[in-house]
């Protein structure tokens, strides 16, 4: 990087915290600032937070990549979305609010009993915990990317940095961060844009690049086919998804504790309708970028492996120079066959047009089997059953051609962004840790100041946590899918929890905690036993904690007490 891209890197670093924590410097006196901000934040802060949490660094580092790896298919994940945040915010936020409580899991004592609120805390620890871990080793790929440091170190900088800024700030400082993120994030991806197209070949407009893009399905929107084993359709974006949001936004206390700050029922309810009507809109223009970005390389070769060290690492083993060459003459073909279906459509001649598209696939075709070729020997090589560069793809693009400032702006984003998000899920995985663990169970009538600094302490045990679970993503491919797989091995149990306590005012306790084990059962026999898209297991683990509280309801009910 240029020194121009080091001082705008750091001012950067420095000044989109030092905001947060500014702008929250005077809500974080005791526990209901620290953990809610004293219910204070108006709907466009917690609105804009609520995005940012999900717009992290693995947004914008991993999502673009997905879209020139796969497509655009992935925006059908986001479908339910809108659904999801118009049932919460008729159902959710009204009931959490007015019953006055710290977190989402203390609203179960209440109605369900104790071991349902500490089952159903743990299970959110564990599934928060981890995605944590992830958020943090978001960074470190930049460092491996630009710098070639070693992610141990740098997951263990950004997590260290983490845990001092949410222990000093709480969840003002982190909602008010959110809100100044979100704008530099979209400045960025505008910026990435204006680039891609701006170092387009002067023959190749942005409705030429649109147009290069859907023909080899880049831009593969909408799947309109019911298939089970496929991750990203209509049917499970909108069904699974729906669960999915419901069970992250609803029953995750990093997402409910946002909606918690809110003055009032009418602004948290606010907050979730603006990102029905955003977060679509948003997803579909982070993917287009990457769908660009695809375009770009058609015309300036791309690495045979986007991650430096493994492409480092592939040079020098037998056999790579072979597939090398196979790479250099397909991009070669893949480029004429660009320019040829290009030029064939804006002359109108339809058999032209059909030959030329038919070459341009063949040749795309070309492409990926080099490149499959080639981290097929890379993983042999090096003894890994699993290797993707997604992550790397939108970064190397970014620090190659971006121009000078921009490129230390960018990375400055990521940063922050990903410091912002794991603060906010540190600061949740605290907030459960306190009320619903160590004050509930272990220390129930201590002081108030001695919860603020139990619950400093807890956000720098998590933050040690996510740093060590930081160390096994690197094996989790795409990030961006890894953080939801996970949360579908956990959110459709909270969430049928949850559904049991709202609306089935019949179910117990013991049914309901039964239930939620058995639902988070079913789900890893689904995981281990069938093929079927990890979406659907929001489906079905919610669906069956419900039916098994409601038949364990019944049973007990005609048994009598015990």
């Amino acid at each position: 990087m240029s020194h121009v891209d080091w001082v705008v890197m750091v001012l950067a670093m420095i000044a989109i915290p030092a905001f947060g924590l500014w702008r929250g410097r005077l809500n974080r006196r005791n526990v209901n600032d620290y953990l809610l901000a004293s219910k204070s934040m108006p709907w466009y802060a917690m609105g804009l937070s609520i995005m940012a949490t999900q717009a992290s660094a693995i947004t914008f580092i991993a999502t673009t990549g997905q879209a020139y790896v796969d497509g655009m298919r992935f925006v059908q994940f986001y479908f339910g979305l809108p659904v999801a945040m118009v049932i919460l915010a008729a159902t959710a936020v009204p009931i959490f609010h007015r019953a006055g409580v710290y977190t989402a899991y203390e609203y179960l004592e209440r109605r369900f009993d104790a071991k349902t609120r500490a089952l159903t805390s743990i299970v959110f620890l564990v599934s928060r915990g981890m995605a944590a871990g992830i958020a943090i080793y978001a960074p470190a790929i930049v460092m491996s990317s630009i710098f070639g440091w070693q992610d141990r170190v740098t997951t263990l900088i950004i997590g260290l940095v983490c845990v001092i800024y949410t222990t000093t700030g709480g969840i003002p400082a982190v909602t008010w961060t959110d809100v100044l993120q979100m704008t530099v994030i979209m400045s960025g991806l505008i910026l990435a844009v204006m680039t891609v197209v701006y170092l387009m070949p002067h023959s190749v407009s942005f409705g030429d690049a649109v147009y290069l893009a859907g023909a080899v399905g880049k831009l593969n929107v909408v799947d309109l086919k019911l298939d089970w084993n496929n991750r990203y359709n209509l049917w499970s974006g909108l069904v699974g998804g729906t669960f999915l949001f419901l069970g992250y936004f609803g029953c995750d206390q990093s997402q409910v504790q946002r909606f918690l700050t809110g003055k009032s029922i009418a602004q948290s309810r606010l907050s979730l309708l603006f990102n029905a009507m955003a977060k679509v809109p948003m997803q579909f223009f982070i993917l287009f970028v990457g769908a660009m970005v695809f375009v770009f390389y058609l015309f300036v070769q791309p690495p045979l492996l986007f991650q430096k060290g493994a492409m480092k690492a592939l040079a020098k083993q037998p056999g790579y120079t072979q597939i090398q060459d196979q790479f250099d003459t397909a991009f070669a073909k893949r480029k004429r066959a660009a320019e040829s279906l290009n030029a064939a459509r804006k002359k109108g001649d339809d058999a032209a047009l059909t030959a030329a598209v038919a070459d341009y696939r063949s040749a795309q075709h070309d492409a990926d089997s080099a490149r499959s070729a080639g981290i097929s020997l890379y993983q042999k090589t090096e003894g890994q059953n699993a290797f993707s560069d997604t992550n790397y793809i939108f970064l190397s693009f970014v620090t190659t051609y971006f121009p000078i400032g921009f490129i230390g702006l960018v990375i400055a984003v990521i940063f922050t962004a990903a410091m912002s998000s794991s603060a906010g899920e540190l600061n949740s995985l605290a907030a459960v840790s306190v009320m619903d663990i160590y004050r509930r169970h272990f220390k129930p009538n201590a002081s108030d100041r001695h919860y603020l600094m139990a619950s400093r302490v807890f956000t720098a045990l998590w933050g040690l946590w996510a740093v060590a679970f930081a160390q096994y993503a690197r094996h989790l491919g795409s990030l961006v899918e890894a953080v939801n797989q996970v949360g579908s091995f956990f959110y459709p149990v909270m969430l049928g929890t949850f559904i049991l306590g709202f609306f089935f005012q019949r179910v117990q306790g013991g049914a309901a905690f039964w239930a939620l084990l058995i639902g988070e059962a079913t789900i890893v026999a689904c995981a281990i036993f069938t093929r079927i898209a990890f979406l659907w297991y929001n489906v079905i683990g919610a669906v069956v904690v419900v039916i098994f509280g409601v038949l364990l309801s019944r049973l007990n009910q005609r048994e009598g007490p015990a």
